[in-house]
């Protein structure tokens, strides 16, 4: 049994840069796509035995119809203990519906860049983030964060302006990335030449951000064995 996923794709275009939705039927999952941006969710989680939240470039606490119907979505998941992986704007969203709607915040200015995260001992047992090592490198951009701190939270990598990078619900199968492990090499330059505006409004260098890109096999791994985990639900 492949195991199914719910794949929310939260941002303005059906499918983004990174194909992440591509990549997990290639891990050997069976996709079900549904453009929650646009409005689009399942009738039922009754046949899922995971979902990935996406981006956006909306924050987790505007009033959009989309939004709080998402934030339904995750409780009605967690109460079934369906596993949920969140990235950038999934993450926050996932903060949000499962440990209170304060725990997302906007920063006073942006995080971008490639960064070495440093990780917790935590990691090292965690079912998905395991093979990560004593610190990760990907790359960040964020105007909006989830506190660190909270009681149901396990934060499991941080950065230097961010405590909050990498963390799981201490009581169902749910995980939030801030960073962006989805993000090619060969993506990378592609995505930053689309979103070369908004980076240097946000004081990125689009040269530095491409003199500094790399794969970022070691967070990837999260992505894997995520699907790894899924596939093991169904088959449970």
């Amino acid at each position: 049994m492949s195991g199914r996923l719910l794949f929310l794709q939260n941002g303005p275009k059906k499918q983004s840069v990174a194909r992440l939705d591509d990549r997990f039927e290639s891990f050997g999952l069976t996709v079900d796509r549904y453009w929650a941006y646009n409005g689009e969710f399942p009738n039922s989680l009754d046949e899922y035995d995971g979902i990935f939240l996406s981006g956006s470039p909306h924050a987790a606490f505007d009033d959009v119809p989309f939004i709080h119907r998402e934030h339904q979505l995750i409780e009605d998941a967690a109460k079934r203990e369906i596993p949920i992986l969140g990235i950038c704007f999934g993450s926050q969203i996932l903060a949000s519906a499962l440990c209170g709607r304060d725990q997302v915040f906007r920063r006073p200015f942006c995080e971008v860049g490639y960064k070495w995260l440093p990780t917790t001992p935590d990691i090292h047992e965690d079912e998905i983030a395991s093979d990560i090592g004593d610190s990760v490198y990907m790359f960040v951009w964020h105007n909006d964060e989830v506190r660190d701190g909270h009681r149901d939270m396990k934060i499991l990598a941080s950065s230097d302006l961010c405590p909050n990078q990498i963390w799981r619900h201490r009581e169902v199968p749910a995980w939030g990335i801030q960073g962006h492990p989805e993000i090619t090499l060969e993506q990378s330059k592609v995505w930053f030449e689309e979103c070369r505006e908004r980076l240097e409004l946000d004081g990125a260098s689009i040269d530095q951000l491409n003199a500094t890109a790399d794969e970022a096999a070691a967070a990837k791994t999260m992505l894997t064995k995520f699907a790894d985990f899924c596939r093991e639900k169904a088959a449970a």
